[in-house]
């Protein structure tokens, strides 16, 4: 077995390991249960990534987010690490080469989504691979009490049937002791399992909340008082547009981003914020999930958000280089009622959740009973207008089903184009002696992409086109015409949103939404939204302390750097310079006494104190000198 801080020299030019994270990968090396409970920008993927890498087999990783997912591939990849990511925007003939791959290949990592992993086809599969151990990233989501919980996460806990004695490290940065004992339980951790909490305290975090009618005020003198990276998360659309064109009217770089851009926008606007030419990125909580942008010294919420859990990790993205940052929320009345109004609309009536249900299977012409395993184009936009409902409406009621397990929803992600050659090395070469008007993008094809024997390759049609002296329609035609030969599998890129069925399709009146299950969710949900008001609403309380305190830390010190604790501690001082004025008149009731002389009398580390408590006496004219330039009672 490898050493773990040799792996981490050798792959990521660490000499070192952040607090915990050796403890968490010996015990999984160990073949401990591990539940590994990280502050957001604490390291999680390190924590699995080295003991994989140690260990012989592959490693299976579970996630509930492809962005995220394939992101953390394309990093693997580009240090030669082979890792295999499968998601529900693959086809079938990809999800098997993909299997294959694992089975027979050198693969040491497998994404997979909770309904993937869980699929007649993967335990088959998996069954056959050399499993290392398994890892459930953002594991509160396993939980009914967590505060983004997905029914098949509970099925994750099955593919232990199939892999006995596999250790499985769980790992999430938002989780209350609640849900903490809950993902022990629901992933059927072994008595001799090892929990490893980090405080998720973050000390380098100023949390600042204002109320103010002056929200854009507010971020502007912001933005020109910290001329660094940013972002500001705001709750609708249209917003990120305004907020950004805004800033750029008063001189500040800004870009914006919300996930009903086109895939190839959204990539552009990031990379122009990561690549520092947008100081300011403007965005929905859409964005942010994975980014890994160590300088973001500022984050600002111009709207509420719906749990402190959310507020934290989006808060926590500032400041992941352990620099001095700022979290700051900006507030005023009507954002308390615009918070509540939308908890009530998250949970429609049940008949305008079948009446949703009911206008989707039509639009995608589902029959009864038929229908699970496949993947849909989720395009809400044209199936409200198709039957005249509103959006929002779809969307909550959509969300109610996933909970229920009947779907998944996936964001918006830009999946690229992909090929895979289903012929041998010489039927290829055969082919191109006889059709040598296809030989030039063969041969361009062959010699820009490797590997695309054994599995799906991305592929760029323009960088294609560039190579064989042809425009990039030509190229996406000529492929699709390999793909017909059964030359190549082709799969054209794709940034819609995604819905899956997990279950046979039913009809609308025998679809089953739990009324316990819907009351339990609306009251966890209010009372999410309660603990979002008081935290605002607070201001006697330290910051830090109070979103500590939710999630099960009580002995925390004051971090004497959010707007609360510079408050209090400036009214303590002012408090304080009051008493010593009130000392410097009883001292000379009694007797008159010369600068040095009075000021002496006070212990030293008081001494600057004294000396404005005696400047504004004088200042107001209370006391005065005599003839002696001794201090006397006017």
């Amino acid at each position: 077995m490898k050493d773990p801080v040799d792996i981490l020299k050798a792959y990521w030019g660490h000499d070192s390991f952040r607090p915990l994270q050796l403890e968490i990968i010996q015990s999984v090396l160990d073949g401990n249960d591990t539940l590994a409970l990280l502050p957001t920008g604490g390291g999680k993927s390190i924590c699995f990534q080295v003991p994989a890498l140690c260990m012989e087999g592959i490693c299976i990783v579970v996630s509930p987010l492809i962005a995220l997912m394939l992101d953390q591939v394309q990093r693997l990849k580009e240090m030669n690490i082979p890792a295999i990511a499968i998601t529900s925007s693959m086809s079938k003939r990809e999800i098997d080469v993909a299997f294959d791959n694992c089975v027979y290949g050198k693969t040491k990592f497998l994404y997979l989504s909770p309904e993937r992993l869980t699929t007649e086809i993967a335990r088959v599969r998996i069954s056959r691979m050399d499993v290392s151990f398994i890892a459930v990233d953002e594991a509160h989501c396993i939980s009914q009490w967590g505060y983004d919980f997905r029914p098949p996460y509970l099925d994750v806990a099955e593919i232990r049937e199939i892999l006995p004695g596999k250790p499985v490290l769980a790992l999430t940065a938002t989780a209350t002791p609640k849900v903490a004992e809950d993902i022990q339980v629901k992933l059927l951790f072994t008595k001799k399992s090892k929990v490893f909490l980090q405080s998720f305290a973050r000390h380098n975090i100023a949390y600042i909340v204002r109320k103010t009618d002056d929200k854009n005020g507010q971020l502007f003198r912001l933005a020109e008082r910290v001329p660094a990276s940013g972002i500001v998360y705001v709750r609708n659309r249209r917003k990120t547009q305004e907020i950004a064109l805004l800033l750029q009217a008063s001189g500040i770089s800004s870009t914006f981003y919300h996930a009903g851009l086109n895939a190839q926008e959204r990539q552009k606007r990031q990379m122009e914020w990561l690549q520092n030419k947008a100081r300011v990125m403007v965005a929905t909580n859409a964005f942010g999930m994975g980014i890994d942008k160590p300088d973001v010294r500022f984050v600002v919420h111009m709207d509420l958000p719906d749990s402190p859990e959310a507020y934290f990790q989006e808060a926590g993205r500032a400041g992941r280089d352990g620099e001095e940052s700022g979290a700051i929320m900006l507030w005023n009345d009507a954002d308390i009622a615009n918070l509540e109004q939308q908890v009530r609309q998250s949970f429609p009536e049940l008949k305008d959740i079948r009446k949703c249900w009911q206008a989707v299977s039509n639009f995608y012409q589902l029959p009864v009973n038929t229908s699970e395993g496949q993947t849909f184009i989720f395009d809400l936009k044209k199936i409200a207008s198709t039957y005249n409902l509103d959006q929002l409406q779809i969307y909550n009621s959509m969300k109610i089903i996933e909970r229920e397990g009947y779907i998944v929803l996936s964001d918006a992600i830009l999946q690229p184009s992909r090929v895979h050659i289903r012929v041998g090395n010489e039927d290829l070469y055969r082919y191109e002696v006889q059709n040598l008007a296809d030989e030039t993008l063969i041969k361009a094809m062959l010699r820009m992409y490797g590997g695309m024997f054994e599995t799906y390759v991305r592929i760029s049609e323009m960088d294609l086109a560039r190579r064989a002296g042809k425009s990039a329609e030509v190229v996406a035609k000529d492929l699709q015409r390999f793909d017909q030969l059964g030359l190549i599998s082709y799969i054209p890129r794709t940034d819609q949103p995604m819905m899956t069925l997990l279950k046979p399709r039913p009809d609308a009146y025998s679809l089953y939404i739990s009324p316990e299950n819907l009351i339990e969710r609306k009251k966890t949900a209010e009372h999410r939204v309660q603990a979002m008001i008081s935290f605002v609403k607070d201001a006697q309380s330290c910051r830090q302390v109070l979103l500590l305190r939710f999630f099960g830390e009580k002995e925390t010190p004051p971090c004497g750097k959010c707007d609360n604790c510079k408050r209090l501690a400036a009214e303590g001082k002012k408090k304080e310079r009051l008493n010593l004025e009130d000392e410097i008149l009883s001292v000379l009731k009694v007797e008159q006494k010369d600068v040095r002389e009075l000021v002496a009398m006070f212990p030293l580390e008081l001494h600057a104190e004294v000396n404005t408590a005696m400047r504004k006496l004088l200042d107001r004219e209370v006391i005065g000198f005599d003839k002696n330039r001794k201090l006397k009672i006017k």
